[in-house]
């Protein structure tokens, strides 16, 4: 799955870890996340686009980009 989670995390500055620790997962569980080799569960998703301000669509729509 493609998703602008990587590019939102750094953009605001945040590491991998700190994210992870916001959404109580594993540093390896974003980075899977963000290469697209692991498919979050939508209750993980939310809490990733709230930690990240942006909305679902924003994150991980698979359509045109932006």
């Amino acid at each position: 799955m493609k998703n602008q989670v990587k590019i939102t995390r750094i953009q605001i500055g945040m590491t991998q870890e700190q994210l992870a620790k916001k959404v109580g997962v594993t540093r390896q569980t974003i980075g899977l996340i963000e290469k697209g080799e692991y498919n979050p569960s939508l209750q993980l998703c939310i809490a990733i686009a709230k930690q990240l301000h942006k909305t679902l669509d924003d994150l991980f729509w698979e359509g045109e980009s932006k």
